[in-house]
């Protein structure tokens, strides 16, 4: 039972049907590249165009359906096969409203309807040639469901298929017939496995990328922990700086008038009392400068202005009074300085100061001590000398095995060295000590 061939008209049709595959299976293969290696959920889905493509699709497999059995109708009316081919298309058009509902992974259910589809359409091919033009979606279905190697397998019996109608419909051997669907087919397989490995490498460097991002934000943000944690060892260092050289220094001083208050109260009670009044002046500026930290860790005395040149007056002249006669400090200036310190070199010099008088105060038996700050147009140096017993001076970064204290140096060598100086000590036993620490003002900003 087959289909009935008029002639040459019908050679046409067969030659325009056989161009329509080839079109139509073209137009699957660019579908499918644009809905890539996943089907219809993620290209349809994801990708405007893609679900355009697809419904472009599906309306043109109704279509080449409806035109199908309509030629089969009006030139085989009231054949005994008729009602089957109209089962048939009917069977077709459900099979393939089913196909988006079933998913669009290649599950066991998915490849059983496909294999349901083929057969039907198969059937139908057999009992009428015209409807070979329903192969489109089956191409395009096979290529983006099965494996590569399945794919081209249904592909060329497809193709097989297609041919052998298209001969029928012909009246003799038609070379054109025979070889167009297999070329055509064999392109539009080609780009389409193309554009779809193209579509697979395409997320495969998106996946990269987001790789890349995500291990450039991580690495910023170890990072920002990094650089938190360096931030926060270095303030620390720094307030370790500050209260050594003032609460610290005050405090030891605060403990050894008391004690020598203690220990004159019954034989000397004037002296006691001096004792008690110099080391509640210390508390006072002890509180001071608890203050000051508590607000902006700025010395207290350059804080009071006038600068670091008041400052250093007033630290000698405190400390003098402090020592009661047993050491005299005094302060010079020399040189003018061409623009305002720097906040952090003030701060930073009277600093050095202050534990540099103390270390004088309470380790090298002095009678004597001076400050000097010496203004050199590019740089300033602040030089604390005394004639205490001295000591042999150990190189930087060298501490000795006896020492059992000893934070004021390194918090001055650190305050130097951040300010991008130097820090110089000259000493010897018997001979007194000079500590001179030289800062550069080009290289040194303020911060503030």
């Amino acid at each position: 039972m087959v289909e009935h061939r008029s002639g040459s008209p019908d050679a046409e049709v067969a030659e325009a049907g056989a161009s329509g595959v080839a079109g139509s299976t073209a137009g699957a293969a660019g579908a499918g590249q644009v809905a890539g290696a996943d089907p219809d959920a993620q290209g349809a889905g994801s990708d405007p165009d893609a679900r355009w493509l697809a419904l472009l699709m599906h309306a043109a497999f109704f279509l080449l359906l409806g035109a199908s059995l309509t030629r089969f109708l009006m030139r085989h009316p009231g054949e005994a096969r008729t009602p089957w081919i109209i089962a048939l298309s009917i069977t077709l058009a459900v099979l393939y409203l089913l196909g988006p509902v079933l998913g669009s992974r290649p599950t066991p259910r998915r490849l059983t309807w496909l294999g349901v589809l083929v057969v039907v359409w198969m059937v139908l091919v057999v009992l009428a040639p015209s409807f070979a033009w329903c192969a489109v979606p089956l191409f395009y279905t096979g290529l983006r469901i099965l494996p590569p190697r399945a794919a081209l397998a249904l592909v060329a019996l497809l193709t097989v298929f297609v041919v052998a109608a298209q001969l029928r419909l012909a009246d003799g051997f038609d070379p054109n017939l025979v070889l167009a669907p297999p070329a055509v087919a064999a392109v539009a397989t080609a780009v389409f496995v193309h554009m779809q490995r193209q579509a697979v490498r395409q997320r495969e460097l998106t996946a990269r990328q987001r790789e890349l991002i995500d291990d450039l934000l991580r690495t910023r943000r170890e990072l920002a922990a990094t650089e938190r944690r360096e931030g926060t060892l270095a303030e620390r260092q720094r307030l370790s700086m500050e209260i050594h050289d003032t609460l610290a220094q005050g405090l030891s001083s605060q403990q050894m008038l008391l004690q020598a208050a203690d220990r004159t109260w019954s034989a000397d009670p004037d002296a006691a009392r001096r004792h008690v009044r110099t080391a509640t002046g210390i508390a006072e500026r002890n509180l001071a400068e608890a203050r000051r930290f508590v607000h902006d860790l700025a010395p207290a005395d350059l804080a009071e202005g006038g600068g670091l040149e008041a400052a250093l007056h007033a630290l000698a002249a405190r400390e003098s009074a402090q020592a009661e006669g047993a050491l005299t400090v005094h302060c010079h200036v020399e040189g003018t300085p061409h623009a305002p310190l720097p906040d952090r070199v003030q701060s930073a010099l009277l600093r050095i100061a202050q534990g540099a008088l103390a270390n004088v105060r309470e380790h090298s038996g002095a009678s004597a001590a001076g400050l000097t700050l010496t203004h050199l147009g590019d740089r300033v140096v602040l030089d604390i000398g005394d004639n205490g017993r001295g000591f042999t001076a150990e190189p930087e970064g060298v501490r000795g095995a006896r020492t059992v204290r000893g934070h004021g140096l390194p918090a001055m060598r650190a305050r130097v060295r951040q300010l991008g100086g130097t820090l110089t000590i000259e000493s010897a036993p018997g001979e007194g000590t000079v500590l001179s620490a030289e800062v550069p003002l080009t290289t040194t900003e303020d911060p503030t």
